[in-house]
């Protein structure tokens, strides 16, 4: 890379490299998944609409984002540098739209890591109405503070304990998800499911329309790419975290979807009209004691969901920083931690202050709200991916009809989702999303813009740079 514009090369502290193994970041992406949360919340929208069908929606949404892994597969063995997004599609398509990639997934990391904070007394509520304790507002509100708190500390504290305690904690959710799950199989006495495997029964109009809430439970997963200057061997480790987490939450959450309708006797509609999906199912199955461990679950994956986030927004930042398009200081590197401090700072203020800010409608309503916008700028960058991944091939040499195939198989559904996420377009709150993204997106362009403009010396400096 060019020294000129790499801001963090002349000062002497760097990031840590070569520390995290291929499982540590496969942790990052797991824990940004948070697959816990699906079956204690997310999966209720798709039961809704899917009916017995879930399970195949969510079969459908893993193998689109498995070719979708792929593009980013491509991408990352030859571009193995922090900040991911904004390196791949700049140095395609110029530093402007490379720019505006890390612009739009620094708000979807951020509002992802609000959505799963400020979730935090939904889940701690539930878990304490089971010993019949209630906190009021206020006290909810310093815990859910203290909690984001002890994120930052964690992610500005060292990349390697966060990725392993990420790994662990969300590990540890998982298998009480699944351990519970097979105790409720267990009364069925089989997993044999006649009404959900007769594809006659299966409305694959419903399922097509599931399908969009079926992706959403698995943005975060590409997250492993924004960690690639601090992976051992970042052109193997990066792929086969990034696939490999898509296909191992995509296994997680078709038998999940499966055996908890199938727990329920196959009334997908009760999944479908409850808040807490999971408890549900084990209430009927006689498990009223299951519920507390399922809350309990939940609140160790949104730690594990939130500093994945944290991390991954703080390299794009720290990339971008680097690069010029945001104050130096977001290059910098903390001299004993070797993390960027500074960027992990301002990302965690930022959470703090979207969270406080969507107080007003509740836990519950600003949950649906920073989850919401934050798909947004997921599904966009993936779609850009998509596009990206054959372009970049072809133009180095190694253009495989293979690589065309996964990035238009990639673009289709992406392009698929971005529609259904308007149309038919949102009701009140959930209207003011889509101008909202993108006013945000034009406030980006206008500030690449005016650098352009002003400093066309650096850009084409950055232009260079990105070449690679």
């Amino acid at each position: 890379m060019v020294a000129t514009t790499d801001i963090a090369a002349h000062s002497s502290p760097q990031l840590k490299r070569g520390v995290l193994n291929r499982f540590e970041m496969m942790g990052q992406s797991i824990a940004n998944i948070a697959p816990t949360l699906t079956p204690a919340l997310n999966i209720s929208v798709v039961a809704g609409l899917a009916g017995v069908g879930s399970w195949l929606a969510y079969l459908i949404a893993t193998i689109g984002l498995i070719f979708v892994g792929g593009c980013i597969s491509i991408l990352a063995r030859r571009h193995p540098e922090a900040g991911s997004y904004f390196v791949y599609i700049g140095r395609n398509f110029g530093p402007v739209c490379g720019a505006l990639a890390g612009w739009a997934m620094v708000l979807a990391y951020i509002a992802t890591a609000a959505a799963v904070v400020v979730g935090v007394p939904l889940f701690l509520g539930n878990l304490l109405s089971v010993f019949h304790i209630a906190l009021s507002t206020p006290e909810m509100v310093v815990i859910t503070i203290l909690f984001l708190g002890a994120v930052v500390f964690a992610a500005y504290r060292d990349i390697q304990l966060s990725s392993r305690a990420a790994l662990v904690l969300e590990s540890i959710s998982i298998g009480i998800i699944i351990v519970i799950t097979a105790i409720v199989i267990g009364k069925h006495g089989t997993v044999v499911d006649p009404v959900q495997l007769d594809i006659g029964r299966i409305k694959f109009g419903a399922v097509m329309s599931a399908l969009v809430f079926a992706v959403f439970s698995f943005v975060g997963f590409e997250s492993a790419a924004t960690l690639a200057k601090e992976s051992a061997d970042p052109q193997k480790n990066v792929p086969f975290a990034v696939i490999g987490s898509a296909a191992a939450a995509g296994v997680f959450f078709i038998i999940l979807s499966y055996c908890m309708i199938m727990g329920m006797d196959d009334d997908a509609g009760a999944i479908g009209g409850s808040a807490s999906p999971f408890a549900a199912m084990t209430d009927k199955a006689g498990l009223p004691w299951a519920a507390a461990i399922v809350y309990f679950a939940a609140l160790v994956s949104a730690f594990a969901c939130a500093l994945a986030c944290l991390n991954a927004s703080s390299r794009i930042l720290y990339s971008m920083g680097r690069y010029q398009f945001l104050h130096g200081s977001m290059g910098l590197v903390h001299k004993r931690h070797k993390t960027p401090h500074v960027a992990v700072l301002v990302c965690g203020a930022i959470t703090l202050a979207l969270i406080l800010a969507l107080l007003p409608q509740g836990f519950l309503g600003a949950f649906g709200l920073t989850g919401t916008i934050a798909t947004y700028g997921f599904v966009i960058v993936y779609f850009g991916v998509c596009i990206t991944a054959p372009v970049d091939a072809y133009r180095n040499g190694a253009g495989k009809p293979f690589y065309i195939v996964l990035g238009l198989l990639g673009t289709a559904l992406m392009g698929f989702v971005i529609y259904s996420s308007v149309v038919p377009y949102p009701t009140a709150p959930f209207n003011a999303l889509p101008p909202a993204f993108v006013i945000y997106m034009a406030i980006g362009l206008v500030w690449f813009l005016v650098l352009k403009y002003k400093s066309p010396q650096v850009l084409a400096s950055i232009a260079n740079d990105m070449e690679g």
